[in-house]
């Protein structure tokens, strides 16, 4: 039996080649490296990946020519926007897409399909690659809305087919990650653009910012879901928008800068200012400096009160030793024994030594308690004295904050007013506390030139069929206004100046006639028969988002009651998908 072969549409080739990507041209760079997590290969897949690739090509089907479209139909912690990510890895899964001997050994032995043909394993999985696929995505960073397709997938049967489970797990927790990531930043230094705190949530004041604007530190590998959950919290946290990890192998790796100071329990293994007699630094003359003596006589002598001279012992002995190692980094975790009274004094008094000595120390973290009223506290000892002893750098002191930060908590601390400048967030951004799936789904649309459907009861679930090419349009402050999906043979597309009737995919009366001042094609060619488009780095994906946040209307940024974004479709495809339904739809008869 003969069957349609696949081959990359002429249409799908004419809007390559308007998108700058015909042969992909200087945009191709070599074949990619291995993915990152040496887990993701071909036998990264549920079973009924594999039954049904054998199943395809049983039936001489898996060189059909295939569409699929991968993409989510609800935006995550009930927003109104979500952050694209994970494409790079996905790229790189293609480029390197076989099975190996040993893959095929086990697959051949498994009980559910050792009554398969050897054919399957010997020829078609043995020399399966994706040579023949072709993929058009958003890109990385992108903010994406409900069923604009993240990625399309264009090729044969069984080779698309056996791409969905792996390709979903490349994208679903990135873009998760990535999502939360940014709402957190959204939630504690808002976008980046002049929009004040108030107006990104339903309360709170401009006053109340930070003398800084904060930086956020992504702390959450020792509460992610294992290594590799770590890891991939890291890299798209950061394109989320965090300003660095405290996980030292993603920096290794990535290049992301990392941040981190000391623990509770490095205070605890010191028990008495013995421990630092005999730790020294030299002043800018060159000359030796026992720190211990220096710190005790500004303790004793300029510090007036007896609050200072009954700060902690052990702990002053911790900052001493802490101080002798890291000078010039000089970050302190002050609550283990008593914030204000103790651990916040104890730095002071060893960041004047150091001050003397011509370093410049950090800054303070606070992990427990009130840590609005802290940090104002922290803050107004600094500035009292920086004025009254004449040290400039009191006022310029970091301010650390962690302990179970969430977006709620940020919201929350804008509206008490704080001084914190810089988030430590682990556990409720790793793990994705609010939510812990974004739900991407790979749908079959298009098959041997012929749009699929799928129908369902619950209205959220009815697929758009048809190969479909996704536009923005923008308005006249330069705002998106809506995103449109049309038919990839439509015409006219839409275009800037031109009017085009917008509708809801489901709904009849909802409909809207768009003339836009800006045009902008959402996907683009990213992998052609084995060659790859140039992925940006982390740093150009990471300012892609933040670009994008700043021209985001604030009320579909902010926490509560956010206005939806709207998808819609072209009158055609409107039309055509409400056809199609009524005919694959079973009449019923009642009696």
């Amino acid at each position: 039996m003969s069957t349609p072969s696949c081959t990359v549409s002429s249409q799908s080739a004419a809007a390559a080649e308007s998108n700058g990507d015909a042969g992909m041209g200087a945009a191709v760079s070599a074949l990619p490296p291995l993915p990152t997590n040496s887990l993701v290969s071909p036998m990264l897949t549920d079973l009924y990946q594999i039954t049904m690739a054998y199943a395809y090509w049983k039936a001489n089907r898996h060189n059909e020519c295939a569409v699929f479209e991968l993409f989510f139909r609800k935006n995550p912690f009930a927003g109104e926007y979500t952050v694209f990510a994970g494409l790079d890895e996905v790229v790189k899964h293609l480029a390197n897409f076989r099975f190996s001997s040993s893959d095929l050994e086990y697959l051949r032995n498994n009980p559910g399909l050792k009554h398969c043909e050897p054919a399957f394993f010997d020829h078609y999985l043995a020399n399966l690659d994706c040579s023949e696929v072709k993929v058009c995505a958003l890109e990385e960073g992108r903010i994406c809305f409900p069923r604009i397709p993240l990625i399309i997938v264009e090729g044969p049967l069984g080779i698309s087919q056996l791409l969905e489970t792996t390709l979903l797990t490349l994208v679903n927790y990135p873009s998760l990650i990535a999502t939360n990531a940014a709402r957190m930043v959204v939630a504690a230094r808002g976008t980046g653009s002049p929009i004040s705190f108030a107006s990104l949530d339903e309360g709170g004041s401009p006053d109340n910012r930070p003398k800084k604007t904060p930086k956020l530190v992504e702390f959450g590998l020792r509460r992610a879901q294992g290594a590799d959950g770590g890891f991939s919290a890291s890299r798209y946290s950061y394109i989320g928008g965090f300003d660095a990890t405290s996980n030292v192998q993603a920096g290794k790796i990535l290049g992301v800068p990392i941040a981190g100071t000391h623990a509770h329990s490095f205070v605890q293994a010191h028990s008495s200012l013995d421990e630092a007699r005999g730790m020294t630094l030299q002043d800018q003359s060159g000359n030796d400096v026992e720190l211990l003596g220096a710190v005790l006589k500004y303790r004793n002598d300029v510090l007036q009160g007896d609050s200072w001279a009954t700060t902690n012992d052990s702990e002053l002995a911790a900052f001493i030793s802490y101080a002798s190692s890291f000078p010039d980094n000089f970050l302190c975790l002050i609550d283990t024994y008593d914030t204000i009274r103790s651990g916040l004094r104890n730095f002071i008094m060893v960041s004047l030594v150091l001050d003397d000595l011509g370093h410049k120390p950090t800054g303070v973290r606070l992990d427990s308690g009130d840590l609005a009223f802290l940090s104002i506290e922290c803050d107004q000892v600094f500035s009292d004295l920086a004025l009254e002893l004449d040290r400039p750098f009191l006022r310029d002191l970091d301010i650390v904050a962690s302990n179970d930060i969430n977006e709620s908590v940020l919201h929350s601390l804008n509206k008490q007013g704080h001084r914190i400048t810089v988030f430590g967030i682990g556990t409720n951004l790793v793990t994705c506390q609010a939510q812990p799936a974004l739900g991407c789904v790979y749908k079959l649309v298009e098959l041997n030139g012929k749009p699929r459907i799928k129908l369902s009861q619950d209205i959220v679930k009815v697929l758009i069929p048809g190969r479909k090419v996704a536009y923005r349009m923008y308005g006249g402050k330069d705002w998106p206004l809506i995103d449109v999906l049309v038919f990839a043979d439509e015409s006219p597309q839409p275009a800037v100046g031109h009017r085009i009737l917008c509708r809801h995919p489901f709904v009849e009366q909802k409909r809207v006639a768009v003339t836009a001042k800006r045009v902008e094609t959402l996907h683009s060619l990213v992998f052609n028969k084995g060659f790859v488009k140039k992925q940006p780095s982390l740093a150009e994906a990471k300012e892609h988002v933040k670009e994008q946040l700043k021209v985001m209307r604030p009320d579909i940024l902010r926490r509560v009651n956010p206005a939806e974004y709207k998808v819609s479709v072209s009158n055609d495809l409107f039309n055509y998908l409400h056809k199609m339904w009524q005919t694959e739809t079973p009449v019923v008869e009642l009696s």
